[in-house]
């Protein structure tokens, strides 16, 4: 009998490897696993009760194996071996090891960096953008090319600090923005199919992480030190949304630590807030390694079973064996573990015969589009920051010649940013530009965006024989990513004076195009009247050569707005390790973000121009009542301790809140020349934000965009929740709304609607 079960175990893993190895995608419980009449594989059970019989089965040794990032299979029950680990962020990506691009698939679709899609501030193309990703992962998965279908992404990180490397990958530095982000983005990606997952999107990185490295300290040995009400209103609100709202079925820890705690062994953080308060269904991922990093770098446990039994990863068997840890909290892991997997229809049988992805395959990947829809979000995220005397858009017709110069103009690697994967196509700026003019000469004039050799002589000489100068410079890789933060905010090496020189040689004002991630101090450049316009245009993806072409001749009204702030170089003075949100007049810290910082910004948030003009007002007729008293009955207002009365949104409750609700109508009217899309960002202002450093100058509530046609006007209505976004954190991170007025303005308009709160 003996003989024979190993004879099955055999037999079965080779089944296994061939499933792989022939292009077949690996799933449990067809028709001939040896543990087809088993619960786990009976898929009317809930994917809870599937995935606790299926770990019931399991010795201790294979559930150890089972909790890293790898997972072994278990032949003799026929489950294959599982890869945790792929990127999604703005398109499949070679980082991880769950997705294979040497099969029938080649390439996938780069969408543009997410703080470039951010700059769109449209969670309807936000929304469209994680479901064509999620589409392709499932397609890959059907084609034999996967391993896993779990994807660790978005991040959703507040860009508290403009050096941040990875600052590019998220959607920027406002929790409402963030928030709203990560709804759509999920709810893309993991599909809207009741029951079934097309993906599993994991929310990274909990909590308030945004360091690298910075003056010797890494981010896995830093001691985030963050109060209440930063935590509460700037860095918990995304990852809030992600459980709540979007469903997200996975939570990232961060590297750090908050608060002397790491993250990754936080049960205030993990258990008590992610599952408690929040309801997470699905699981919590360190991020890599950031569990062996407890006791190796951040010394929070003495040994790796120690360690392990905090956040059951590695060094398991011993730490189960030393009685460090019990059985019965790697069971409680497992299941969530297998939850997701059972949701994914991992145990289902073979995912080709899923009534919703089963279809998809080769020719679901690069479609039409998915290109169409990458070259939309590049040419929607493209910012325009000055355009003097109309220098854009370029007649063409008037344009006999070009010079493109710059380091970033004809570099494929300049679109990608960072976790990328193998573009379906590409179009660099200069490839852009030579579809508008026929005669177009290029020169680096950089030897790479480091710029530490510039041919300025070359590149000035080239301008002063041209109609038309367009510059293509910036940032890259080698200045941000993961794992390098940069230290000033200039532009590196000798950019700054190879663009001055071009723009004193040059016939014609030159124009700028920036590809960078994170923002950077280009005063020199907005001062200097010989240099026309200036464009941002992040990391733009594989369409983004033609995106920033189409708008520089015209073909596309630049419509993006800044999801950053753009500070001062002298904001590097700043230590990155201080965590505070909100100024200290005392001390003159300056705080950060557009919601707290009291400095000059070279460009503010939500800045953006338009080849059209624009006019926007809130609608007199749609304006929200003052909230109705009896909502309010029973709720007594508390003296707040800094300034004023508040009611406590605890205390308004669940359905309190649901009444408060109103609508927000503003009437955009473009006035020409342009057709043109349009993004309107509403604000609320508290009449009493300088009595307190801890109420923001203003918060954005909601936005929306619409594209209208040159000489018409839309409107466009967004729902406002007082409990969400009127409220504010108080210095102990309870959530209130203050007794009074709140007042309601679009963007730098002087309309406002006041709103009154009294009992």
């Amino acid at each position: 009998m003996a003989a024979a079960a190993g004879v099955l175990l055999v037999l079965t893993a080779a089944v296994l490897l061939l499933l792989v190895e022939g292009g077949e995608p690996p799933y449990s419980c067809g028709p001939r696993s040896p543990s087809s009449g088993y619960a786990f594989c009976d898929a009317r059970l809930p994917p809870a009760r599937r995935a606790a019989d299926l770990v019931s089965r399991l010795t201790a040794a294979e559930k150890v194996a089972q909790l890293g990032d790898e997972a072994g299979g278990v032949a003799r029950l026929g489950v294959p071996p599982y890869k945790w680990w792929s990127e999604g962020l703005h398109g499949l990506s070679y980082w991880g090891h769950g997705m294979h691009f040497n099969g029938a698939v080649t390439a996938i679709t780069s969408f543009p960096q997410v703080l470039l899609t951010a700059a769109a501030f449209d969670d309807r193309l936000w929304f469209r953008i994680g479901q064509a990703i999620g589409t392709e992962a499932r397609a890959l998965y059907n084609l034999g090319q996967a391993e896993g279908l779990t994807i660790w992404s978005p991040n959703v990180n507040i860009y508290r600090d403009p050096r941040w490397g990875r600052g590019q990958e998220t959607p920027g530095e406002d929790p409402t923005t963030a928030s709203k982000y990560a709804v759509a983005f999920v709810k893309g990606l993991q599909g809207s199919t009741p029951g079934t997952l097309q993906t599993s999107a994991c929310c990274k990185h909990a909590t308030a992480y945004d360091l690298e490295e910075w003056n010797g300290v890494a981010r896995y040995n830093f001691n985030a030190k963050v109060t209440a009400q930063d935590l509460a209103d700037t860095f918990n609100p995304p990852f809030k949304s992600c459980v709540v709202d979007a469903k997200a079925s996975c939570v990232m820890c961060a590297y750090t630590d908050i608060n002397g705690v790491p993250a990754c062994a936080s049960s205030d953080l993990l258990s008590k807030t992610f599952r408690g308060q929040w309801g997470l269904d699905g699981y919590v991922s360190s991020d890599c390694d950031a569990v062996a990093l407890l006791r190796d770098a951040q010394r929070y446990a003495p040994t790796p079973e120690d360690t392990v039994a905090v956040a059951i990863k590695v060094h398991g068997m011993a730490a189960l064996q030393q009685g460090k840890m019990r059985e019965s909290d790697v069971d409680r892991a497992l299941t969530n573990l297998f939850a997701v997997r059972m949701r994914l229809g991992h145990f289902d049988g073979d995912p080709r015969s899923n009534a919703a992805y089963g279809h998809l395959g080769a020719a679901d990947v690069c479609t039409q589009a998915h290109r169409d829809l990458a070259l939309e979000a590049a040419q929607d995220g493209i910012v325009l920051l000055k355009n003097d005397a109309g220098a854009l858009p370029l007649d063409r017709a008037t344009v006999r010649s070009a010079a493109v110069i710059g380091p970033n103009a004809n570099d494929p690697a300049a679109l990608n940013g960072n976790y990328f994967g193998p573009p379906c196509e590409t179009t660099t700026p200069l490839q852009g530009v030579q579809r508008y003019i026929s005669s177009v000469r290029f020169l680096a004039g950089c030897d790479s965006p480091a710029c530490g050799f510039a041919a300025t002589g070359q590149a000035a000489a080239l301008a002063s024989s041209s109609d038309q100068v367009i510059m293509f410079m910036g940032l890259s890789q080698d200045q941000e990513k993961e794992g390098l933060d940069r230290t000033s905010l200039l532009l590196p090496g000798k950019q700054q004076s190879l663009i001055t020189a071009v723009a004193s040689a040059a016939r014609r004002p030159v124009i700028l195009v920036l590809l960078t991630g994170g923002p950077v101090d280009v005063t020199f450049a907005k001062n200097n009247p010989k240099i026309g316009a200036i464009l941002w245009a992040g990391y733009p993806g594989q369409a983004g050569g033609l995106a920033v072409a189409k708008v520089l001749f015209g073909d596309h009204n630049p419509s993006g707005r800044l999801p950053v702030t753009w500070y001062p170089e002298e904001f590097t003075r700043i230590p990155m390790t201080d965590m505070r949100m909100r100024a200290d007049p005392a001390t003159g810290y300056p705080g950060r973000s557009y919601r707290f910082y009291q400095g000059n910004p070279v460009y503010k948030f939500g800045y953006g121009l338009s080849y059209s003009k624009f006019s926007r007002r809130l609608v007199a007729a749609a304006k929200p009542r003052r909230p109705n008293r009896n909502l309010l009955a029973g709720v007594i207002p508390k003296q707040a301790g800094d300034g004023g009365e508040s009611y406590h949104v605890e205390e308004i409750g669940e359905e309190g809140c649901e009444r408060l609700k109103f609508p927000a109508t503003v009437e955009v009217h473009n006035h020409g020349p342009m057709d043109g899309k349009h993004s309107v960002l509403v604000f609320v202002r508290w009449p009493n934000a300088t009595a307190g450093a801890s109420r923001p100058a203003r918060q954005l509530v909601g936005f929306s965009s619409q594209h209208v046609r040159a000489g018409e006007k839309a409107r466009l209505t967004m729902e406002i929740n007082p409990c969400e976004h009127l409220s504010r954190a108080r210095e102990d991170g309870t959530k209130v709304i203050d007794r009074g007025s709140h007042f309601l303005k679009v963007g730098e308009e002087d309309d406002e609607w006041e709103i009154s709160f009294d009992a």
